[in-house]
């Protein structure tokens, strides 16, 4: 557990850290917004910057224990709060970019620091001196004259250090730091075997005809990547990190497909130097020691106690509302696909490779729609200009310019500074949406930089997609699925930029992980808000606009196939929490049968509907930050699901909503509980009911004539 997971560049250098113009880690950034230099960066600057800024930071601690004065809030919380601003600010930069643009080398330092990392986050937290400061502040925190934030700053570092193992004897403390140590090397072990087989199972095919179904540019993507992997004549078609995998919505090829689906299940699981199966079952089994040693019943009842769902309970009866209207929807979905197999004279059942490419014509049955026809109306730029900036200055006010004076890590990454609505600068945001093999899978945002007035600091965020890059001289024509991800991570890159707070433990997107998602949720519903899909859904060749009843065939469709889309992503979770819902005697060698087990005790185990991750490529559960904590997203949907028809009751795309979402929730980041940020905003508590019907797990689908 870090200090705070932002880094903070507005600082002056660490105490006892020596500048050094060799290595740029170290010195303090000169570009705006002390955007990192990353011309300048060289693989062998980590290593020794992450052994300099973590001795300081340690030297800083050892300050605030040897304090002779009594123990106050600015010596001691805020002291802390302070300390390590150059770590923070290089664990920000290097795990970024270990995900974002990774090497073998970057990979290596991965490998060597992640123990060093949480032995020196141990080294803090179960320092019992330091402890003893904050527990005699936690214990008269009533009478400290303390404003709101500056108290529930203290109140979360207190929870941080019992959490950490503070009340622990001395030989309990030994025992958690070496499981925190394997836990944090198992975790890198996962997630590069995950980026590894990803880039190294690729499925070939030997020829064109093979792909029918595919676009022209796919096609020569797939001719390119066979070519990097040493195979020019062929065809390779790499593999995203889910499940299901976009080419199995377009090709004709039955054997192509299910050889396409088998790769990506077999990810992990079948042998080699990237299986993870016993890398799933030995870290399932250190988490649930460490819990039991810390006083849990098991991982995730430790992981949730700090959460707003707060216990097992509330997250196994939201499982439990979706599954069975899910699953039962889902069977109806494979029964309207099943009736098109039978009607062309398929002699086969619906299976999971065939899902993606029946549901869409089943859609084109029952809307006359086919999703590809949308594309043309996507492209990159417009969607990111006259669509997702378009739509937050609508709401917000704010502008953007962008910068082409400023360094990237990689020729593709963009870079935009953000102006407030009165036109102060405001933040850095960067742009990094192409796939390539030294990227992770997903999509997702990170802060650099983070707000804290303390810190006199203004944010620097990025958001990252995987969008297949196409041939030079082609468009870059992007899925409603990917349109909606760059509206989704911008809304993270929101609560990033709009963060207005004074430490930097709360700025931006420090908040509970199942809260984390919320705001980014609300912001996909301007993907097909009228006003702004018209903005920016205009023909890359022609410019004109969406035509108007494609625009409706697209809104009509909105729940179609939500039994499916449901399903997969309750079977995952039922995956993450059977996981960590055990103790250390329980945890299975045997990877494969206990999912499978699994499934089938909770209803989820449909084979036409894999869970969107398995074990052993489940990256949000075993790489660290989402593990029992993949529901977060159902759960941020509750809050999203309910914020929206809010927002749909006061007028929609206002600046008066946009202020007011600002001002209640997105400037306030983790500076108050995250449930009565979100009555803030509405007025009342959630409720599950939006979500159902927003999704169509009301009632059944229509039925295929």
């Amino acid at each position: 557990m870090f200090l705070y997971t932002a880094a903070c560049l507005a600082a002056p250098l660490s105490a006892g850290l020596a500048a050094t113009d060799a290595n740029p880690l170290l010195v303090e950034s000169s570009l705006p917004y002390h955007l990192p230099p990353f011309d300048q960066i060289r693989d062998e600057h980590y290593a020794p910057a992450f052994a300099a800024t973590m001795a300081a930071q340690l030297k800083e601690v050892d300050a605030i224990v040897a304090d002779p004065e009594k123990p106050s809030f600015e010596n001691t919380v805020v002291a802390l709060d302070r300390s390590g601003l150059l770590f923070n600010r290089l664990y920000a930069l290097f795990s970024n970019l270990a995900a974002a643009n990774t090497n073998p080398a970057l990979q290596k330092i991965e490998e060597d620091i992640a123990p060093k990392i949480a032995a020196h986050n141990d080294t803090i937290y179960l320092n019992g001196r330091l402890f003893q400061r904050f527990k005699s502040l936690h214990d008269r925190r009533d009478s400290l004259g303390l404003d709101a934030e500056s108290k529930w700053l203290l109140d979360r570092y207190y929870l941080d250090f019992v959490r950490g193992g503070a009340n622990l004897s001395e030989a309990d403390k030994t025992r958690l730091k070496a499981l925190n140590a394997e836990i944090a090397s198992t975790q890198t072990t996962f997630t590069q075997h995950v980026q590894k087989e990803r880039n190294a199972d690729a499925l070939v095919v030997d020829t064109r005809e093979e792909l029918d179904g595919l676009s022209e540019s796919e096609i020569a993507g797939a001719a390119e990547e066979a070519k990097v992997q040493g195979q020019p004549g062929k065809f390779a078609l790499t593999l995203l990190n889910t499940t299901g995998q976009p080419p199995l919505s377009s090709l004709t090829n039955r054997d192509v497909r299910e050889r396409l689906m088998q790769a990506s299940l077999a990810r992990g699981s079948h042998g080699g130097p990237f299986d993870n199966r016993a890398v799933v079952s030995r870290l399932a089994k250190l988490r649930a020691e460490r819990a039991v040693l810390l006083g849990y019943a098991n991982h995730a009842a430790y992981q949730l106690e700090d959460q707003t769902a707060k216990n097992v309970a509330t997250v196994n009866q939201l499982l439990a509302q979706l599954a069975i209207p899910a699953f039962a929807n889902a069977r109806h979905e494979a029964d309207n696909m099943q009736t098109l197999v039978d009607r062309g004279g398929g002699k086969f059942a619906v299976g999971a490779a065939d899902w993606a490419f029946y549901s869409e014509k089943v859609r084109q049955a029952m809307y006359a729609f086919d999703e590809s026809q949308l594309k043309p109306y996507f492209e990159m730029n417009h969607v990111l200009l006259d669509g997702v900036f378009y739509a937050a200055h609508q709401l917000y006010g704010i502008s953007f310019k962008e910068r082409h004076d400023l360094p990237v890590y990689q020729p593709d990454v963009r870079v935009f500074e953000v102006f407030d609505a009165d036109g102060s600068p405001l933040a850095l945001f960067l742009v990094d949406y192409y796939a390539r093999p030294s990227k992770r899978g997903g999509a997702w945002m990170n802060e650099y930089i983070s707000q804290a007035t303390l810190l006199g600091s203004k944010p620097v965020v990025a958001n990252h997609l995987n969008i297949p890059k196409p041939p030079a001289g082609q468009p870059t024509l992007l899925t409603f699925d990917e349109v909606r991800t760059a509206f989704h991570e911008f809304g993270h890159a929101l609560h990033g930029m709009f963060s207005h707070v004074k430490y930097p433990r709360f700025s931006g997107t420090n908040v509970p992980r199942d809260f984390v998602e919320y705001p980014s949720q609300v912001n996909e519903m301007w993907a097909v808000w009228p006003e702004v899909l018209k903005h920016y859904a205009k023909h890359y060749q022609t410019g004109e606009p969406m035509p108007v009843e494609l625009l409706n065939k697209m809104l009509e469709t909105q729940k179609f196939d939500q039994g499916h889309d449901t399903s997969e992503l309750v079977a995952a979770n039922v995956i993450d929490q059977g996981w960590h819902q055990l103790k250390p005697a329980e945890v299975p060698d045997d990877v494969v049968a206990f999912e499978s087990a699994l499934l089938k005790k909770a209803g989820a185990d449909y084979p036409p509907v894999p869970p969107r991750y398995r074990s052993t490529y489940f990256s949000h559960s075993f790489s660290g930050d989402y593990s029992a904590g993949y529901y977060s997203y159902f759960w941020s949907e509750v809050l999203d699901a309910d914020s929206v028809e809010w927002i749909k009751a006061h007028g929609g795309l206002t600046r008066a909503n946009g202020d007011r979402f600002r001002s209640t929730l997105l400037s306030r980041g983790g500076s108050k509980d995250a449930l009565m940020l979100f009555r803030d905003f509405t007025g009342g508590d959630p409720d599950i009911a939006p979500l159902i019907k927003r999704r169509g797990l009301d009632q059944p689908p229509p039925v295929l004539k």
